[in-house]
């Protein structure tokens, strides 16, 4: 048995997560801002621990994480705003690039001198960083900073033994997502979710994507030209 760490378990496929290696006799440590749903994690199972902290504050980060070893870490926590229609919005970047990219490097930071050789990190970060999606300037940048520093993360920890692993799921059917006003072709459960994460883990994977087919899709679409892709990006979201 082992124990995996998970930020962003409050809901979601942290949430989710968290219940399914517990379930299977693991040791979790559920990290969160929400209190009662950490709360009613650590009731679901004695062997969910949790930790209340945001992320998104460096000293917040050292103090929780302080004396915490984890054989897999899940750095699961993010938001998504959108632009309205084009309207640069400065604040509303910030707090998306201060969760999605700051946060995990905060957790990363503070974890760092407990990581050894054998031991696994997980990034969970979206296909949105494939293609430019209208709206979703602030929250592609984010995904697409956060991929590129754990893929290079990666080359610099693998010498120490220490795997690093992207997720980049498609639509997930989470309390985020269900703000979304458009629709999202190929939405899977949070089960799913969980089941292939798991699966590509399993498998040893650097980048595990799900759905498979809207993975394909995207990918398809990435090696287009651009003007191709605006087109069919623009067509995709008002469908």
């Amino acid at each position: 048995m082992m124990t995996v760490l998970i930020t962003g378990a409050s809901s979601g496929i942290g949430e989710g997560l968290a219940k399914s290696w517990a379930d299977d006799g693991h040791s979790v440590i559920a990290c969160g801002r929400d209190p009662l749903r950490l709360e009613a994690l650590h009731q679901y199972s004695p062997n969910i621990t949790v930790r209340l902290f945001d992320m998104t504050d460096p000293q917040a980060c050292r103090q929780a994480l302080a004396q915490c070893y984890a054989d897999l870490v899940i750095l699961c926590a993010g938001t998504c705003e959108y632009f309205n229609h084009g309207v640069v919005d400065a604040a509303l970047v910030e707090r998306v690039l201060t969760t999605n990219v700051l946060g995990p490097v905060n957790c990363l930071a503070a974890l760092q001198e407990q990581l050894v050789a054998g031991n696994h990190v997980v990034l969970v970060s979206s296909m949105a960083h494939w293609l430019p999606f209208p709206r979703a300037e602030a929250y592609g940048a984010s995904k697409a900073a956060l991929t590129w520093f754990a893929n290079s993360l990666r080359l610099d920890w693998e010498p120490k033994g220490i795997t690093v692993t992207v997720v980049s799921p498609g639509f997930v059917d989470t309390p985020l997502t269900r703000k979304n006003d458009f629709a999202m072709p190929g939405q899977v459960s949070v089960n799913d979710a969980v089941k292939a994460i798991r699966r590509g883990l399993a498998k040893g994977k650097n980048h595990i994507a799900f759905p498979t087919g809207f993975s394909l899709l995207l990918r398809l679409l990435a090696g287009l030209p651009e003007c191709f892709q605006r087109v069919l990006l623009r067509r995709m979201v008002r469908s």
